[in-house]
């Protein structure tokens, strides 16, 4: 718990901070808009953080994918000795330089972060100064930031607190706010959410996968299990906290496009249409024009009708012969 109440301050140090630089640039710090586009920005620093995790992610991904038919072989052959299989995958980890955790450093990372913007957010919607054993989240805590905690606890979007989450969207009612825009507000974002993580999976393996890779099989699971998981964990998630994993959603859909156009693994669309891009540019500089020749359809040859014959000439040996009597027919 020590972790998250220091990254609970950390956070909440960040959200005052552009909180305070939108206030000075003339949008109302009182509004939920000013406080949404801080978790934005929030985002962006995290992100920002992040930047030399993912491009490992990505290039532990590729490296994955490359060696998956090693291990397979691997597996299949040491079936009956896990201990012998597990150093023989070993050594081909070492070979390559796969360290097969670095896929999951960036969503790892991350997850203390979202748990501590959780409880920043719980602390806002428990704001009540009749309560004596309420404590304030964060910096909120701090003598210079405390006014801004009840503005943040009024504070709103579409009528809607940025504490306000779907289960709970009744709770919100004895603050002023409307329940069913609650609930209409976290369904919107649990959607776009959910979207947003589907595309961004589907684009890893459509652009960035062999087709005849097994790990794409593996991928394409998660295609489906992790857009579930967060349409089922979203009734529960705060707006706040909405708006946060959608704003790292586009994010890392927007960076991940940037890396696979840029740095393909061999043998996938992506890389195809880089290596095109290449040819290209390099035919512009010399003036010497790139032609594609698509491959044209083979059209099927007409059909002939064959022609009915008549019985008399079919009598006259323009048909099958007959066939002959065998012993015992009529």
């Amino acid at each position: 718990m020590f972790i998250i109440d220091w990254l609970g301050t950390g956070v909440s140090w960040i959200l005052v901070q552009f909180h305070a630089l939108l206030s000075a640039i003339g949008m109302d710090p009182a509004s939920g808009w000013t406080w949404s586009f801080s978790i934005v920005g929030l985002v962006i620093v995290i992100r920002i953080i992040l930047i030399p995790l993912f491009v490992k992610q990505i290039k532990a991904q590729r490296n994955m994918q490359i060696i998956q038919p090693r291990i397979k072989e691997i597996q299949k052959k040491y079936s009956g000795d896990r201990e012998k299989q597990s150093q023989e995958m070993m050594k081909i980890y070492k070979e390559t330089g796969t360290n097969p955790l670095a896929s999951c450093l960036p969503i790892l990372l991350q997850a203390p972060i979202f748990f501590a913007l959780f409880r920043v957010l719980q602390g806002i919607a428990m704001y009540n100064t009749e309560d004596p054993g309420y404590e304030a989240p964060g910096v909120f805590a701090w003598p210079q930031y405390a006014d801004l905690l009840p503005q943040a606890h009024e504070a709103s979007i579409f009528g809607v607190p940025l504490y306000g989450y779907f289960m709970g969207a009744s709770e919100v009612a004895a603050d002023g706010f409307n329940p069913l825009n609650t609930r209409i507000l976290s369904l919107i974002l649990i959607a776009l959410m959910t979207t947003t993580t589907f595309l961004t999976q589907r684009q890893l393996i459509v652009k960035n996968s062999a087709p005849d890779n097994p790990f794409v099989k593996q991928q394409k699971i998660l295609l489906y299990v992790f857009p579930v998981i967060f349409a089922i964990g979203g009734i529960n998630f705060p707006i706040g906290v909405l708006i946060y994993w959608l704003t790292t959603n586009l994010w890392t859909m927007a960076q991940q496009f940037y890396v696979i156009r840029n740095n393909p693994q061999p043998g996938t669309p992506a890389f195809d249409a880089w290596e095109l891009r290449k040819a290209e540019k390099a035919a512009k500089k010399s003036g010497v024009a790139i032609v594609v020749e698509e491959e044209q359809p083979v059209e099927p040859a007409p059909r002939v009708q064959p022609k009915r014959q008549t019985r008399s000439k079919r009598n006259k040996g323009g048909g099958p012969a007959a066939p002959t009597p065998t012993k015992g027919t009529p």
